[in-house]
C-alpha cells in the first residue's frame, strides 16, 4: 500500500475538502493501492469469519502468531529483507507453536 500510494504528495486542488476528494480519487483510481487494500478487506473478513466459528482458546493465539508470519512472508514476496536468521527462526518457532496448539486442541475434542 505504500508503494501504491506513491505520487499522492503530487496531488494538489484548492481546499481542504477538494483536496481530500482529489486525494480520495488519486487513490481509489490507483490499481497498485487499491488491489492490496481489497486483499486486506477480504482477509480481515476471512479472519472474523474463522474467528466466530472456531474455538477461541485456539484461534485467538493461532492467529495472532500466523499474523506474524504472513507479514514476514508478504514482505519477502514484494522484495523486502526477512530480517536475518533471527526473524526465520522466529517463525519458524511460531509454526512449531501453532502446531503444537492446533494438535492439543484437535485430541482435546
Amino acid at each position: 500500500m505504500k508503494s501504491g500510494s506513491a505520487g499522492i504528495e503530487s496531488v494538489n486542488a484548492p481546499g481542504r475538502v477538494s483536496q481530500f476528494v482529489a486525494e480520495l480519487k488519486f487513490l481509489i483510481l490507483n490499481k497498485k493501492y487499491l488491489l492490496p487494500v481489497l486483499l486486506n478487506q477480504a482477509g480481515s473478513l476471512l479472519y472474523f469469519y474463522t474467528l466466530s466459528s472456531a474455538d477461541l482458546s485456539v484461534a485467538v493465539p493461532v492467529s495472532n502468531s500466523l499474523t506474524f508470519v504472513f507479514t514476514l512472508l508478504t514482505g519477502k514476496l514484494l522484495g523486502e529483507d526477512l530480517g536475518g536468521k533471527g526473524a526465520v527462526a522466529g517463525m519458524v518457532l511460531t509454526m512449531m507453536g501453532v502446531t503444537l496448539c492446533v494438535i492439543s486442541a484437535s485430541q482435546d475434542s
